[in-house]
């Protein structure tokens, strides 16, 4: 009888947590390249390795690692993400950037007018750009029908709370709405440690 309850409760909760809440995961420094950079960094036609998909379809992770380097110093072991991208982005945190000695914005994927520069390098080769840095503005992946749900669209701004150790309200998270996407919410590393983020951790839109 105790086994059965805890069956149902389990599953009342499950379902509580599916209509109500999402899943947030923490994105760490990483770059995505162009098939001119990847060519100079690893050789011409060189392919890269994945190694993990992501959780937004057709996203991976792979084995290349870079490193980038700014006035002030250097990131060592930088992942790469694929696949190919039409234009070369570099994310950080703010931490990160503040080792490095660059006051990148913070920026949307792909907003990259306007941002600065910096230095990526491998043992085969090195590319100077002259944009590409930013820090990620927070963000919700979301599938059309989850974003109906939510009762959220395309490029809206909300507030939403974390649940983790340290619970903790973001403002100013850009709802991104695709048939494309998983529904995520992507915070970085520094906003992660200040809200005590740990694998699992839910979040809720609450305005």
């Amino acid at each position: 009888m105790r086994s059965l309850l805890d069956e149902i409760i389990s599953e009342v909760v499950n379902k509580v947590k599916k209509e109500a809440l999402i899943e947030v995961e923490a994105s760490g420094r990483h770059i995505h390249l162009t098939r001119e950079e990847i060519d100079k960094l690893f050789g011409k036609g060189y392919k890269l390795n994945k190694i993990k998909d992501l959780s937004q379809p057709g996203q991976y992770a792979c084995k290349e690692r870079v490193t980038i380097t700014g006035p002030k110093g250097s990131i060592k072991n930088v992942v790469v993400l694929g696949p190919e991208r039409k234009t070369t982005q570099v994310e950080v945190s703010l931490t990160d950037a503040l080792a490095l000695g660059i006051k990148p914005p913070i920026r949307q994927s792909g907003d990259l007018e306007g941002t600065p520069g910096i230095t990526i390098s491998t043992e085969l080769g090195s590319v100077n750009l002259d944009k590409g840095l930013i820090v990620a503005k927070r963000h919700i992946h979301i599938t059309p029908e989850d974003a109906e749900k939510f009762g959220v669209k395309d490029n809206e701004v909300v507030k939403v709370k974390v649940f983790g150790r340290r619970p903790l309200i973001f403002d100013d998270v850009i709802v991104r709405v695709n048939k494309n996407f998983k529904t995520y919410m992507h915070i970085d590393y520094d906003e992660a440690n200040s809200s005590g983020f740990s694998k699992g951790t839910l979040a809720r839109i609450i305005e």
